[in-house]
């Protein structure tokens, strides 16, 4: 397999990591009646691309890197820069909700990682969804430029799927929208990539705080389509 290939076998929705049980917080927004239609859509993923994905971006290409560079594609591989790539990832996240629901996909990724390619049984079983990415591209023979792209990608395509049940739009129209984000993906997943070797504290930490209140009151609502 190419690693274009592999690629897009990471960044595919149907990769069983449960990535569409989650909205990444667009399911409070159109029920606060903050989205109501495709142009709120567009805005909502440009916010989104512009904050979370460019944080996501950047720590999943300093994760591939800390797990390539200590010369294997392991779960355990550069522990200490990994653990603190997750702590760094808590200090960017204010609300409890999305914490859990960044670490409920972390270890759904893992386990798919650990299913897919070569990584280890062994190793931490809970580490944030960027770090996970980054680490599972390892695993599959990616660099940190493609765990940011993934990275990056995804904070899209997660909201704009969940964007088609919430409101009925239409899926056309909806993937019109990632096709026209598609040269905002890359530039954002190239400036990630060129910080990967960068310390924690230098990584991007874009705030987004209507959602992170809103993560809080989505948690506590008995009947949801999304987790997030």
């Amino acid at each position: 397999m190419s690693g274009l290939a592999t690629l897009l076998v990471l960044a595919d929705g149907r990769l069983p990591a449960g990535g569409h049980a989650h909205s990444s917080g667009l399911e409070a927004a159109v029920v606060a009646g903050r989205v109501r239609d495709l142009a709120g859509v567009a805005a909502y993923l440009t916010g989104r691309l512009g904050t979370g994905g460019r944080t996501a971006a950047a720590f999943a290409a300093a994760a591939a890197t800390a797990a390539t560079a200590d010369g294997a594609t392991a779960d355990g591989a550069g522990p200490g820069r990994l653990d603190a790539l997750d702590d760094g990832i808590d200090a960017r996240t204010p609300s409890p909700a999305l914490r859990r629901a960044s670490r409920a996909q972390g270890r759904a990724l893992l386990r798919a990682g650990r299913g897919i390619w070569a990584l280890p049984v062994g190793g931490p079983r809970d580490r944030h969804q960027p770090v996970a990415l980054g680490v599972v591209a390892a695993a599959a023979g990616l660099g940190p430029a493609e765990a940011a792209l993934a990275a990056a990608y995804t904070t899209v395509t997660g909201p704009a799927s969940a964007a088609v049940r919430l409101l009925g739009l239409d899926p056309y129209a909806v993937h019109g929208l990632l096709a026209r984000l598609a040269p905002d993906i890359d530039a954002v997943a190239a400036g990630a990539a060129a910080l990967a070797d960068r310390p924690v504290d230098d990584l991007p930490a874009g705030s987004a705080p209507i959602p992170e209140v809103d993560a809080e009151h989505h948690a506590t609502w008995e009947v949801r389509l999304f987790a997030s």
